[in-house]
């Protein structure tokens, strides 16, 4: 494991990691872009957009903890899955042994949708990979899985300040990487568990 150097050493490595933030920060955002004009000319808000993205990685979330996650209240959230439903982008279904809870689902049309809207992100990269040489794709490669791995470190490190983030990170996991008994139990629970 790589140790960062104390001193005059950790702020030029504070440095070159400022530099990182900024440079992802810009891609991505420039990404983020391109997508929100996507949405918008689908006529699809930014929080509906939000909840498809929860359901594609969670398959089925209860509705309390979506107005968790939403950060509304039950009304509000119930309000915003009304219009969602009515669109045929979600469905509400019934707990079979608990009927009291409701689960709300992405339809196929709702992922459909969020496919289109990356599609727009995905096809943007590879044309932009397109542009980069062997080595800057080979060095952009090590890159990407080694902070991967760096993310999932830090999340695991401290499950109950990054509990939110932990939860997803399993979907970007490299599936061929070591995972541990733990956090492969975690990733088969039950949606809303």
């Amino acid at each position: 494991m790589k140790t960062i150097p104390t001193t005059t050493g950790a702020a030029e490595h504070r440095e070159h990691a400022e530099a990182a933030v900024a440079g992802l920060g810009q891609a991505l955002g420039s990404l983020r872009c391109a997508g929100s004009q996507r949405l918008m000319r689908l006529g699809i808000s930014m929080t509906h957009f939000h909840v498809l993205t929860l359901l594609r990685h969670h398959d089925a979330m209860p509705m309390g903890r979506l107005a968790e996650i939403l950060d509304a209240s039950m009304s509000s959230a119930t309000g915003i899955i009304d219009r969602m439903e009515e669109r045929g982008l979600v469905e509400r279904v019934r707990v079979p042994d608990d009927r009291r809870i409701v689960l709300v689902r992405p339809t196929e049309a709702g992922l459909d949708l969020v496919d289109e809207v990356e599609l727009v992100k995905s096809s943007t990269i590879a044309a932009a990979l397109e542009r980069l040489t062997v080595e800057e794709l080979d060095r952009l490669t090590l890159a990407a899985s080694t902070l991967g791995r760096a993310i999932e470190l830090e999340l695991g490190s401290s499950p109950e300040r990054n509990a939110d983030a932990t939860s997803c990170a399993h979907v970007a996991r490299d599936p061929h990487a070591p995972v541990d008994a733990a956090s492969a139990s975690r990733d088969r629970s039950p949606a809303g568990a």
